[in-house]
């Protein structure tokens, strides 16, 4: 039997990566990776907070979505969003973990004071 190849995982933005074997969840490789993902359900699928972008040049390195992401998830699947915790991967792949809503408010708000656009920053 010949040995598995690791499959590697890249994590955007900030290009963190884990090297994983075939079958790994993407939420799992972001555990390994350092890269936070948020859940409350413990990766069954019922909270929907783990969603990643996977892009559709990359699609084939994932399993397809089973019955209960297509239903969770509906029409954001033709977007490329994924749940991380049902997500599993096939190959090397690139995901997109979308900015946390607060961190990306403060990051708006010192963009527009680094422009001049504000005197304060709150």
């Amino acid at each position: 039997m010949k040995p598995q190849k690791g499959i590697t995982v890249t994590f955007q933005p900030g290009g963190r990566q884990a090297a994983v074997k075939q079958g790994t969840t993407i939420l799992e490789a972001a555990r390994k990776a350092g890269v936070v993902l948020p859940t409350r359900c413990g990766g069954k699928a019922a909270c929907m907070m783990c969603k990643v972008t996977v892009g559709a040049e990359e699609a084939g390195a994932v399993r397809p979505p089973e019955d209960i992401e297509r239903r969770k998830l509906g029409s954001l699947l033709e977007q490329g969003i994924r749940l991380a915790c049902q997500t599993a991967v096939w190959a090397d792949l690139s995901v997109t973990v979308p900015e946390d809503p607060l961190k990306a408010a403060v990051r708006r708000r010192l963009e527009a004071a680094r422009r001049g656009g504000m005197d304060e920053l709150w």
